[in-house]
């Protein structure tokens, strides 16, 4: 369905949110739009490529693939996968989110895509070695990734669990 609770949501707050710039000034309301219009044009391009892989993902990894390698019934080592594969797949939230939403509708199960989520979050490879290492240094990047290491782990068997229980 095209109107769904979060369209409603974000809906009636952008509503709100620029009413009330708006009532603070018309070149204040102004200014607030020019700036949304930068930024969705800005962000456009990656929406649209990001959805673009999600959809080849989709008519190219075949069903059985997800379902055996992050399906139902998979556990720790579907969770394990999600993993290795968060911390390794390049690119930002707006290529992740449209592939991760396609996994989810091949089949992928709760849990590894928490976990996958969770490990690009914390350990994407692509920002750790251009950004983190060299710009915190690797004392404090290994003690970090260090310290964070089971995070995905127990985030990812927890909303399997949760998930289980409320679905």
């Amino acid at each position: 369905m095209f109107f769904n609770k979060s369209l409603i949501i974000i809906g009636l707050l952008a509503a709100g949110v620029s009413a009330y710039a708006f009532s603070q000034g018309t070149e204040v309301g102004i200014r607030g739009l020019k700036a949304s219009g930068n930024m969705f044009v800005s962000i456009v391009p990656n929406l649209a490529f990001g959805f673009l892989l999600a959809g080849m993902a989709q008519v190219l990894i075949p069903r059985e693939q997800v379902s055996r390698f992050v399906g139902e019934g998979t556990g720790w080592l579907g969770i394990l996968f999600g993993t290795g594969l968060g911390a390794i797949t390049p690119g930002g939230p707006f290529a992740q989110f449209p592939l991760i939403a396609a996994l989810f509708q091949m089949g992928a199960a709760p849990g590894p895509l928490a976990a996958y989520i969770t490990s690009f979050s914390l350990f994407g490879l692509n920002r750790i070695i251009v950004y983190e290492w060299p710009l915190l240094g690797a004392k404090f990047t290994t003690i970090r990734v260090l310290c964070s290491l089971l995070m995905p782990l127990l985030i990812g068997e927890l909303v399997a669990l949760v998930y289980r229980k409320l679905v």
